[in-house]
């Protein structure tokens, strides 16, 4: 039998058991999965490209399940009344061939999104990192800061965005939560003083180039003494 999880029930489970508890065992399953890595199929992602963004399939299998997941990011999409990604994916049994599992996997893609961030700042940053910068404040910020508070115990965040409707957004809707949040005035301001630096963005026109005068034109809190 082919189970299916649709947009409500997805959204129903996620706030059931909290999204910072879900990404808290899903960084735990991608540690696991990554020690095993070579038990897994590499197939480079199927991508096609258009003016409007990208639609993506992405396969795997380790010989026992095989699964994809398909996936677009159109950018524009929020000025246009649609969601910027959404995603959908299947499970199938590699020895009959059945699919087992077809889900909805927007609000997971958004989690597993942030809870590889997570794992990977375990292994890179500091273990008394507590400041983060966040250059974007969409919907994958507050994932973001869930996870890093998650695996390194950020508490402060400090975070720009072109879009102050955006950074509104984010305030109201991570305060709430126990963040101590600044809302920087530039790029540069916001990663003055961070402990790690995060984009949460898929914009490429005010991309920027992250140099040794942003990182280091103010010492951390810390290093202040």
């Amino acid at each position: 039998m082919t189970r299916f999880v649709d947009v409500h029930n997805m959204v129903r489970w996620a706030a059931g058991r909290g999204p910072e508890n879900i990404i808290s065992g899903m960084i735990q399953y991608l540690e696991d999965d990554f020690r095993r890595w070579e038990s897994f199929d590499k197939t480079p992602r199927v991508a096609s490209h258009t003016p409007f963004g990208v639609i993506e399939l992405m396969p795997t299998s380790d010989h026992e399940t095989y699964g994809f997941k398909y996936v677009n990011g159109h950018p524009s999409n929020p000025a246009r009344g649609f969601q910027t990604v959404t995603a959908f994916g299947v499970l199938a049994d590699v020895h009959n061939g059945y699919p087992t599992f077809l889900t909805e996997m927007t609000v997971l893609t958004a989690l597993r999104t942030a809870a590889t961030s997570g794992m990977v700042a375990k292994k890179l940053a500091r273990a008394d990192s507590r400041v983060m910068a966040m250059i974007g404040s969409g919907s994958q910020s507050e994932f973001q800061a869930l996870a890093f508070r998650s695996a390194l115990g950020i508490s402060t965040l400090r975070v720009w965005d072109t879009d102050p409707a955006a950074l509104r957004k984010f305030v109201a809707n991570m305060a709430p939560l126990g963040f101590d949040i600044t809302i920087a005035t530039s790029a540069a301001d916001a990663v003055r003083g961070a402990d790690v630096i995060t984009t949460c963005t898929a914009d490429k026109a005010n991309a920027t180039i992250l140099t040794s005068c942003l990182l280091y034109t103010s010492p951390s809190p810390r290093d202040r003494g």
